[in-house]
């Protein structure tokens, strides 16, 4: 490790002893997790959706260019809960699942919180175990609210027909009332960011703007006379989408009007990311009246949407933001988020019981820019139809079916152009680094889930 680095470290470790010891107080943690969103939806990046609050966010804190989530919702989840890759797991953790994704002893960011003394609360899309005895308060949350399941629709909070249609729920108790879904889910978590006493950790997981798609009116007017797509069933596929967004833009908005209310948004480390890309096109399929969506999110430049192993579905909008701790720039380091459990575990203080086997690393000095180098580290981001590596400026792509697919992504950002067949021994090389992360993979479903409904 270089001086800088370590200096880096001694003072980072200073601020955070005079952090804790001169506010006799942890920093609160609001972790928002926006559901399906586009590289291209945000205003931040030249977008077609208006997001002045996120874009506020972005170009006063940090934002992270480079970070990479999994290709689809339940194993980002799983990642940032646990800081593990979600392979680890089981194959079931790899893909969109109603199983519990996690056994109930896993130590979680929640529970690392709450034995700090943090008040710990999850609203919105939980997605890593769709019954109620699989729930947040079973994983470290005192308090839950919203769906155990992976999308909602905005009005009749459903899921698909079947054994999970119906999880709205508070403390994994079902729960039954009216309303748009981003609303209620946003009230709920005002509510505690207002009334409960610091340290608190709040993760909201929209569902926002997974499909159904759909927004109230008032974020429709927003667009009023914009033309998206010149076929009207596109076009209001597009004008919802861009509603969605907006809403959630403004959701976010509420909560940092309300830290500021209550004198709180000096001491909150906000950290807002996708769980995946978007996806272009798709119908819908749970149980409601919104339409089907032809002309959805956008990822361009990148190539790929949700559920590709391409920028496209794992380098997602994401920021950090923290007045007086974190200062504006740029953050163009790869990251990944099973990074954030190590991260916050460091900026808190928490000390694991045990080794929790981490895959994730400690982010914090780099996003304060006290490392004036960091050494490449490799990504591994596992599905059911491949796995990928990033090392450095370099990526590879080994589909379950088909050839080796390899980018310098330093010359060709937008995975152009597959260079595997010029460089054979790099292929070699990370092929092999895949294989040491694949075989950490669990590749068989727990006893105790199989035979249940996925």
């Amino acid at each position: 490790m270089r001086v800088s680095c370590i200096l880096g470290v001694l003072l980072l470790s200073l601020a955070r002893i005079q952090l804790v010891m001169g506010d006799e107080t942890h920093p609160n943690i609001l972790f928002i997790v926006a559901d399906d969103l586009g590289w291209s939806d945000v205003g931040w990046h030249g977008g077609f959706s208006k997001t002045p609050n996120l874009d506020r966010l972005v170009r006063e804190g940090v934002e992270l260019d480079q970070h990479y989530v999994q290709p689809v919702c339940t194993p980002t989840r799983t990642a940032l809960m646990s800081g593990r890759y979600p392979g680890r797991f089981g194959p079931h953790s790899l893909a969109p699942s109603n199983l519990r994704a996690m056994p109930l002893d896993t130590i979680t960011m929640a529970k690392a919180l709450k034995s700090l003394g943090y008040l710990t609360c999850q609203v919105g899309k939980w997605h890593l175990g769709s019954r109620s005895e699989w729930g947040p308060n079973h994983y470290g949350f005192d308090r839950s609210y919203g769906t155990l399941t992976g999308a909602a629709d905005p009005w009749t909070h459903k899921y698909r027909h079947g054994p999970y249609e119906d999880t709205w729920h508070r403390d994994g108790i079902r729960l039954d009332e009216e309303g748009n879904a981003t609303e209620l889910i946003a009230a709920e978590a005002l509510h505690f960011i207002e009334e409960q006493p610091s340290p608190w950790f709040v993760y909201v997981a929209f569902h926002a703007v997974h499909t159904p798609v759909d927004a109230p009116d008032e974020y429709k007017q927003l667009y009023d006379g914009v033309v998206f797509h010149d076929d009207l069933e596109k076009q209001d596929s597009r004008l919802r989408l861009a509603a969605e967004t907006s809403q959630l833009d403004a959701k976010v908005g509420e909560f940092v009007a309300a830290l500021e209310r209550t004198g709180q948004r000096d001491n909150t480390l906000v950290v807002f990311t996708s769980d995946n890309g978007g996806i272009e096109s798709l119908e819908n399929a749970y149980v409601g009246d919104v339409g089907d969506s032809p002309l959805n999110s956008e990822n361009d430049p990148l190539r790929g949407q949700k559920n590709t192993l391409y920028d496209g579905g794992v380098r997602v909008c994401a920021f950090a933001n923290w007045p007086g701790q974190l200062a504006a720039h740029k953050h163009t380091t790869p990251m990944h988020v099973a990074d954030w459990f190590p991260t916050i575990a460091h900026l808190t203080g928490y000390h694991p019981p045990r080794d929790l086997a981490w895959d994730g690393e400690n982010q914090w000095p780099a996003l304060i820019g006290s490392c004036a180098e960091i050494k490449p580290r490799a990504i591994y981001i596992a599905m059911q139809k491949g796995h990928s590596l990033r090392l450095g400026d370099w990526k590879l792509i080994l589909p379950a079916r088909g050839e080796p697919e390899l980018f310098n992504l330093a010359d060709d950002p937008y995975e152009k152009h597959n260079i595997a067949t010029k460089e054979p021994e790099r292929v070699e090389e990370m092929q092999l680094l895949i294989e040491v992360q694949h075989a950490k993979d669990n590749l068989v479903l727990p006893n105790d889930l199989v035979g249940l409904p996925k």
